[in-house]
């Protein structure tokens, strides 16, 4: 069989490899002498293997001076090391059938493989060349920085509304490092040198920072051996990684501004404090957000886009993060509309779950859309080796993987209406007008 016609049968059927919600997932977990943790969850259904490895690296762990280097490290690291010659590293992958790629958040960077289950020992040699010795020279770091300045010309500065989480983020943030989104700054990468990439890459890529997560078609006492070849004797970085601990002050009265764009259309924007993932309330403001924004069929939807015909799209998203992130709220008016007047209806719907509990038919759909999320979310080997890192990296309990959903379940109708009157007020929310830049000039 071609490799191509392999890869098409094997995403495919990634997309089939589906849970009941009454399945249970199993897995086995084990620390190395060197601190990496290591996750395994066998399923034989389907010759395909994920194998990821985590690093509690993001955005929020760079210096204020030195923006962007969590992201700009996703990309440097594809460059290749010691023994992976540059630009080989896509192609040993792409030759064996497979797909990788990786993503960066405030917390965490994330790199992962797919491949045909056999070249299992294969994904995991590439991680540890990654982990061991990757190529940090000056060729690899003047090329992702170009690389990183198109990425940011093509989905920030040329995408419309591109700009919205880093003008959001300086004004709701004054100390945090959530301040800064994680493109970060071009100015700060250009200046910095050879020697602060290779300090930041023996502070963070380490063993005592990684964690191994591996899905699919594998047998569980195999994949352990292998994965101690290419992992056991990986020295420890030696001292401890640093962990921001700056709290936010409480915002205590409305931020409001006005941002010009190169956009057609006008947008309001809310972003709310929330606390953060894990805690008891994120799971109510998480709910809250369906009853919002669940569909075409949910608050803000059939009210100010079917019914007032005030808006053209307007959605709830709570960006849940390690620390306390923000809640948001997005809307589009239509077409000759005013921004005021949504907002001011966006703001009545949410008094509405202020003053009344919502309807036990509503709190039901509720409640069986976020369980089908739930499931949906780890019904892939993809999702389910992401989702084993996540929960082990950011709570220490690989195991919420089957248990989280009874944290939501827990959330009543009364919780919705108080986390709705605790967090969504007007002294904890920044609120920005985006308008076209034609305008800037009749204001």
């Amino acid at each position: 069989m071609m490799r191509k016609q392999f890869l098409a049968i094997c995403l495919f059927l990634i997309g089939l490899t589906t849970y009941a919600q009454e399945r249970e997932i199993e897995f086995t977990e084990f620390d190395m002498d060197n601190g990496i943790h290591v996750i395994l969850h066998q399923d034989n259904s389907t010759p395909i293997v994920v194998v990821s490895v985590m690093y509690h690296v993001g955005s929020k762990n760079e210096n204020p001076e030195r923006t962007g280097f969590a992201h700009f490290f996703e990309h440097l690291l594809f460059e290749g090391s010691e023994n992976i010659d540059r630009g080989e590293f896509d192609k040993y992958i792409t030759n064996a059938g497979g797909v990788n790629n990786a993503n960066t958040s405030n917390d965490r960077t994330y790199y992962y493989e797919v491949l045909p289950s056999n070249q299992l020992e294969l994904g995991l040699w590439l991680e540890s060349e990654r982990l061991m010795h990757a190529k940090i020279d000056t060729v690899g770091v003047e090329t992702q920085r170009e690389v990183v300045k198109e990425e940011k010309r093509q989905r920030i500065d040329n995408q419309p509304y591109g700009s919205i989480l880093a003008e959001i983020a300086k004004r709701a943030y004054k100390e945090h490092p959530y301040r800064w989104t994680t493109i970060g700054s071009l100015d700060h990468l250009n200046a910095a040198t050879l020697d602060e990439f290779m300090n930041f890459y023996e502070t963070f890529y380490v063993p005592e920072n990684a964690t191994i997560s591996i899905a699919g078609d594998i047998d569980t006492e195999e994949a352990k051996e292998l994965v101690k070849k290419y992992f056991a004797d990986i020295p420890k970085g030696g001292n401890e990684v640093p962990r921001p601990d700056i709290v936010e002050p409480e915002q205590k009265e409305e931020v409001r501004d006005t941002v010009y764009d190169n956009i057609q259309l006008p947008a309001v924007i809310q972003a709310y404090h929330m606390p953060a993932q894990g805690v008891e309330d994120s799971y109510a403001l998480e709910m809250l957000s369906t009853v919002l924004s669940g569909g075409q069929s949910a608050r803000l939807y059939k009210s100010l886009v079917d019914e007032q015909q005030k808006a053209l799209q307007v959605v709830a998203i709570p960006f849940s993060s390690e620390d306390p992130g923000l809640y948001l709220l997005f809307g589009l008016p239509t077409i000759g509309g005013s921004v005021k007047e949504l907002e001011e209806a966006m703001d009545a719907e949410i008094q509405k779950l202020k003053d009344e509990l919502i309807s036990e038919r509503e709190f039901q759909k509720v409640r069986n859309q976020v369980e089908n999320d739930f499931v949906s979310g780890n019904s892939s080997m993809t999702g389910i080796a992401e989702s084993l890192a996540n929960y082990h990296v950011y709570y220490g309990d690989a195991a919420l993987i089957n248990d989280e959903i009874e944290r939501y379940m827990k959330v009543t109708r009364e919780d919705i209406q108080r986390v709705a009157k605790k967090y969504l007020t007007e002294e904890n929310r920044v609120v920005l007008y985006y308008l076209p830049k034609s305008q800037e000039n009749n204001q």
